[in-house]
């Protein structure tokens, strides 16, 4: 097989025009003995994408490919790598690499590992991989990726359905599991959208009691119970959160704004020492934590950032076994249409993800 020097991309060349990328070319770090290449079949679109080429997050790495929910197919693997074989439909979400030495990667923890690499926008450090010091990372036409952060596909997952899991999915499974959900919990989520649609199935499918699912109008009322809520609660509504105070083990915020969020009325919903964790990113100065707030049933507030290899197996795996779908609109990969994707995530016009398809007629082999 001939592989490619280069991969291809649709690249936002300035935060002006976000919406309007254009074809593009770069050079990935040299290949290692632990890395797999893959070319990519369908990648999905995260509010995340929209964040940094916007520059809502700071200042990105401008001309950029963005696209971390890929699924595609191995073609070629390191001579250390197990697991993974050229043939192989494979995945991959928001990092790539790591330090792999810290206590955090060898805890289950590579996702906070002070090294990491993000998929699209990192740079890789000295110490990372001989020869790549100062390469950026482009989502693209393939992605070269460490086997840490690649991930065999269960058949009965759809390309098109399971792309959205590698970012959105995680960014919701793992706060979920790591926080306790399960039989005889009463679990919140905030914001029925990209990722709260996620949290609602995972919540359900992990055996909590109760699903309690928050939104700011009835407008999505009828989506939350078809993806299994059991509670739903609009907020614009006087006295909404009185029947449920101190009801809820856990709350998960995916909400994607902080306008007039008022965080006191939904920490008064947890029991006492109940956690509430942040996996939505708004952009801007976040809402304000009264302290008195957290004293009177001693709420914990923090939050996840992706998750662990494990936990993305364990996730795959369980969405194979529940038939957990995310809702989702695709569109086929070109300039026009990442531009179009990237339009219609920043407008909210879209229920709940997008996946971008047929990369095979935009980049051929």
């Amino acid at each position: 097989m001939v592989y490619p020097d280069s991969f291809k991309g649709f690249a936002v060349e300035s935060y002006d025009t976000w919406a309007s990328p254009k074809e593009f070319e770069y050079k990935p770090k040299p290949f290692g003995p632990c890395d797999i290449d893959i070319k990519i079949s369908a990648c999905g679109v995260c509010g995340s994408d929209v964040h940094t080429v916007r520059g809502g997050w700071g200042d990105a790495r401008l001309p950029l490919v963005v696209g971390h929910e890929i699924i595609g197919t191995a073609i070629k693997v390191g001579d250390k790598v197990s697991g993974i074989k050229v043939g192989d439909r494979v995945g991959v979400g928001a990092q790539i690499g790591s330090c792999m030495k810290c206590d955090d990667c060898k805890n289950d923890n590579e996702a906070y590992c002070e090294h990491r690499v993000g998929t699209y926008g990192g740079v890789y450090a000295v110490d990372n991989v001989d020869g790549a010091a100062g390469v950026v990372t482009q989502g693209a036409s393939h992605v070269r990726a460490h086997e840490q952060f690649t991930f065999k596909i269960p058949d009965v997952l759809e390309t098109h359905l399971v792309a959205p899991m590698m970012c959105a999915g995680i960014t919701t499974y793992s706060p979920l599991v790591r926080n306790g959900c399960g039989p005889g919990r009463t679990v919140g989520i905030i914001g029925i959208g990209g990722l709260g649609h996620f949290g609602i199935q995972w919540a359900k499918a992990l055996g909590a009691d109760s699903v309690v699912a928050i939104s700011r109008s009835d407008s999505k009322k009828e989506d939350a119970f078809k993806l299994g809520a059991d509670v739903f609660l609009a907020t614009e509504k006087k006295g909404w959160n009185a029947e449920y105070k101190r009801k809820l083990d856990l709350i998960v915020n995916c909400a994607n704004s902080t306008d007039g969020f008022a965080l006191g009325e939904y920490l008064s919903l947890l029991k006492t020492h109940g956690r509430f964790i942040n996996v939505g990113l708004p952009e801007g100065d976040g809402y304000k934590i009264n302290p008195m707030s957290l004293l009177s049933n001693g709420v914990l507030i923090g939050t996840t950032h992706i998750g662990s290899k494990t936990e993305i197996l364990e996730m795959l795996d369980l969405a194979a076994e529940k038939g957990i779908r995310p809702w989702v609109t695709t569109i086929p990969v070109s300039a026009a249409g990442c531009g179009e994707a990237l339009k219609k995530c920043y407008e909210n016009k879209v229920r709940y993800r997008i996946t971008l398809v047929d990369f095979d007629k935009a980049f051929g082999n």
